[in-house]
């Protein structure tokens, strides 16, 4: 189900990033954020979320399904497990094709630590939820 407020809020940040060379200034996001397409698992229809990430490396982006906290996962994880062939748009490498893995154990442990160092909202999403969040490492794949 889409939310209009949520999309409209998404929408502003995805052409601020765009416009901005990766960078958005009018939240507190500054160059944190990429922006992950995805097929709907159901629908088919192709789709862009603003995400924060850490760059572990040149060819790896971590991010984590957090969803504020709620307690189910977003829609945008379950579509790239769908469809793990995907592409980002960065603030530093622009398009980059990639491909996702959901992290486990104590891979997952490690990167979800740096979240939760990187900024305290994640320790509150954390605190909020029943599930273990999600991490997903994005690796950059040829075209």
């Amino acid at each position: 189900m889409s939310n209009p407020q949520y999309d409209d809020m998404n929408r502003q940040i995805i052409d601020e990033f765009r416009a901005n060379g990766g960078t958005v200034s009018s939240r507190p996001f500054g160059r944190s954020l990429v922006l992950v397409h995805h097929i709907g698992a159901k629908t088919g229809t192709e789709r862009i979320n603003p995400v924060m990430h850490i760059r572990q490396d040149p060819d790896t982006w971590l991010i984590a399904a957090s969803k504020a906290g709620q307690p189910e996962n977003p829609a945008w994880y379950h579509n790239l497990l769908a469809h793990p062939d995907t592409v980002i748009e960065t603030p530093d490498d622009g398009t980059v094709p990639v491909h996702v893995t959901d992290l486990e154990g104590e891979e997952r442990d490690a990167a979800w630590a740096q979240f939760t160092a990187a900024s305290p909202g994640f320790r509150s999403y954390e605190e909020r939820t029943t599930r273990t969040i999600p991490v997903l490492a994005l690796t950059r794949r040829e075209a």
